[in-house]
C-alpha cells in the first residue's frame, strides 16, 4: 500500500511540475502580460473586503437580512478554510518552486510552505460562498476571478498548481463546516454581530449614512 501511495505522489509531483513550467512566466514573455498578472496576483484580491463591508452597510432593506447572514456565514467559511490551511501547511509543508530554483520568480514573496495557497483559499472559499448561499451568477463571477488569480501566481512563479487546486479544496470544506456550524450557533452570532455594528456605527446609522 505505502510503495503504491509514494509512487501516486510521485506522478503527481512531476504533472505539477510540467504544469508550472507550462503555465511560468520566461524572460520572452511579453512584459505586458507579466504586469497584468502582478496586478492581479497583489490588488485584485482586494474586491474580497469591499464587497463583504458594501454588502453589510448598504445592502437594500428588503435583502439586509439574508445579505448579513451572507456576510457572517462566508467570513465563518474564510475562518474555517484559513485554520485548515494553515494546519495542512505545518503538517505537509511543501517548498515553493523558486525554493528549489525552478522556473522564474517575477513576485517578491518569502520561501515559506506553499500548500495550499492563501490566496487561492481566501478567493475561492469567498467565491463557493457566494454561489452556494448568494447567486449563481455572482459566485461563477468570483470564481472566473479566483481562476485568475490562481494563473498569475503560478504565472509569476510563486505557487504550483496544485496548491490552487488545494485552495479550492480547502474552500469547499471551509464552506461545508460553516454549513453545519450555522445551524448551532448562527442565529447567535447574526444577533451579536448586529449588536456590536449599531454600537460601533450608531453615528453613521443615525444620520443615514449606513443601514440600520
Amino acid at each position: 500500500m505505502l510503495p503504491a501511495l509514494k509512487e501516486n505522489i510521485s506522478i503527481m509531483e512531476q504533472l505539477n511540475t510540467q504544469l508550472f513550467l507550462w503555465l511560468n512566466a520566461t524572460p520572452d514573455s511579453p512584459h505586458w502580460l507579466i504586469n497584468f498578472a502582478t496586478i492581479l496576483a497583489k490588488d485584485v484580491i482586494g474586491i474580497v473586503p469591499l464587497l463583504v463591508v458594501g454588502l453589510w452597510l448598504w445592502s437594500p432593506k428588503q435583502c439586509l437580512d439574508s445579505r448579513r447572514e451572507l456576510v457572517l456565514k462566508t467570513a465563518t467559511a474564510l475562518l474555517y478554510a484559513t485554520l485548515f490551511s494553515f494546519v495542512i501547511g505545518v503538517v505537509f509543508p511543501h517548498p515553493r518552486p523558486f525554493a528549489i530554483g525552478l522556473g522564474y520568480h517575477w513576485l517578491n514573496h518569502s520561501a515559506d510552505t506553499s500548500f495550499p495557497s492563501d490566496h487561492g483559499t481566501f478567493i475561492f472559499t469567498f467565491s463557493l460562498a457566494f454561489l452556494f448561499w448568494h447567486r449563481a451568477w455572482s459566485g461563477i463571477a468570483l470564481l472566473t476571478i479566483g481562476v485568475l488569480i490562481a494563473w498569475s501566481r503560478i504565472y509569476l512563479g510563486v505557487h504550483w498548481p496544485l496548491d490552487m487546486v488545494g485552495g479550492l479544496l480547502v474552500g469547499m470544506i471551509g464552506c461545508l463546516t460553516a454549513e453545519l456550524g450555522w445551524t448551532f450557533y448562527g442565529k447567535a452570532l447574526l444577533t451579536f454581530a448586529h449588536k456590536v455594528y449599531r454600537q460601533l456605527f450608531a453615528l453613521p446609522i443615525r444620520w443615514g449614512w449606513t443601514q440600520h
